[in-house]
């Protein structure tokens, strides 16, 4: 079931995104005076078409769905009649061809500012920034945050979500400098506190940063209970059922759940009694514990997840919503900042700086459109947006064969008053090729090694 949901998802994703970004070149185009031919979603065989429109534009759905085109009327790909030439996308002046080119990216960048608009004003349920005991060793307990503190501040910027926390924290990380931050605890006393993210690995940006800096979300005390097994792992392999109370790990009493999980993580691969009540009765069992690599470190995991009281959660979340207009300003800030963030990484890619182990390819996306579907309808939204942005930002690369490196010709074309030649024009698209080869064959692997490492 989860498969499927997967697969939809996914394809639910490339579908609008796509038709998006193509619907602004084609928009433009026509906007211009430019005959379209064909409107494809998707490459390869078509498996339905249909013509439609005073210009008999031919809308397709081929095999491939990754990616789409739109086809212009223009003399460099074939004969145009003469009383058709004037609508041929070559004979436009290099203001409209630009706009024509632009519009594409543009478009998913509207979609975005689309979705986040819609989220912010609907509101979205996010757990309140409290933080749990900090990691031992890691920067977050390193800066004194203690158990129960909320964030109120990043760097002067107030927050008002977790989900908030881990988005301003990911940005200054990578900038590794010392960031101040305001925090309140339970009596309503205000501290200042400092992360030094100088400390801060930034070479893998991979899985949640907040982990990595140590940072954990507050959770009141549950008690040991099993709410939920993993189908397949270690601990329905091993015996255990929903509502098993675990109450000792190798001859140690466990109070909580959060003992349990220290129990198991400290025990990869190795063997671990567990002491448990069910049904009234006292049972006992072995398991070991698979193990998995987090943060460079080799720690266990079986597969289980705490039984927890909705009301004993509700005072730890909060809707985040806003007016129209301010939904529209933040919903624009957001995407100001995700694509200023997604150039940011990249340059830091190409020199070195962050690995290019942080590339996903079309399997790692797929799996987050399954997870994000899952969760609900405003997670899935704010998927379609991030990734739009992503499409968006990635189009304007100044790369030969992506808008950007269209847009780059053009920009010459200004400059110095003619096209660019023919030929290096064809150079231009063996290296784009080339290019683009590499980074498919980069997020291929990287979507293999994390597969292969769960």
């Amino acid at each position: 079931m989860n498969l499927i949901v997967t697969i939809l998802a996914f394809l639910v994703a490339l579908g609008v995104l796509i038709v998006i970004h193509e619907f602004g070149h084609y928009l433009i185009a026509r906007m211009c005076g430019v005959k379209v031919l064909r409107f494809s979603l998707g490459f390869g065989k078509p498996l339905w078409k249909q013509r439609a429109g005073a210009d008999g534009t031919e809308w397709v759905v081929a095999a491939l769905p990754l990616g789409g085109y739109v086809k212009m009327l223009d003399e460099r790909e074939g004969p145009v009649e003469p009383w058709e030439s004037h609508r041929a996308f070559n004979r436009q002046s290099v203001w409209r061809r630009f706009a024509i080119v632009a519009a594409g990216p543009l478009a998913n960048f509207i979609l975005a500012i689309a979705l986040y608009w819609v989220l912010f004003m609907g509101g979205i349920q996010e757990a309140k920034p409290m933080v749990a005991d900090p990691e031992p060793d890691s920067i977050a307990a390193a800066a004194g945050l203690q158990r129960g503190e909320t964030i109120l501040r990043i760097a002067g910027q107030p927050v008002a979500s977790w989900q908030e926390v881990r988005w301003r924290l990911l940005q200054l990380a990578v900038e590794r400098e010392q960031v101040s931050i305001e925090v309140v605890n339970s009596k309503q006393e205000l501290t200042f506190r400092t992360l030094d993210f100088r400390q801060f690995d930034s070479a893998s940006m991979e899985g949640d940063p907040l982990v990595k800096l140590g940072l954990r979300l507050f959770r009141p005390d549950v008690p040991p209970v099993i709410g939920k097994l993993v189908p397949g792992g270690v601990a329905e392999k091993s015996g255990l059922r929903v509502a098993d109370k675990i109450i000792a790990a190798q001859e140690e009493d466990l109070r909580t759940w959060d003992d349990l999980v220290a129990a198991v993580r400290a025990r990869p691969d190795e063997r671990l009694r567990l002491v448990l009540m069910r049904d009234g009765t006292e049972l006992s069992l072995t398991l070991r514990p698979e193990s998995f690599e987090q943060n460079g470190k080799r720690i266990g995991r079986i597969g289980a997840a705490p039984q927890v009281d909705p009301t004993a959660m509700r005072d730890l979340v909060t809707v985040v919503r806003y007016g129209p207009l301010q939904a529209l300003e933040m919903a624009c800030k957001r995407t100001w900042e995700t694509s200023v963030f997604s150039l940011r990484m990249l340059g830091k890619m190409a020199v070195g700086e962050v690995s290019w182990k942080n590339l996903s390819g079309p399997v790692t996306i797929a799996d987050y459109a399954g997870q994000s579907a899952q969760l609900g309808l405003g997670p899935y939204l704010a998927f379609l947006a991030l990734i739009s942005i992503s499409l968006g930002v990635l189009n304007l690369l100044p790369v030969p064969l992506l808008d950007g490196g269209h847009l780059m010709y053009y920009v010459v074309e200004i400059v110095k008053g003619s096209p660019v030649s023919e030929r290096v024009m064809e150079l231009g698209q063996r290296l784009g090729l080339t290019l683009l080869l590499l980074l498919m064959v980069f997020a291929f692997y990287n979507d293999i090694n994390r597969l292969l490492s769960g």
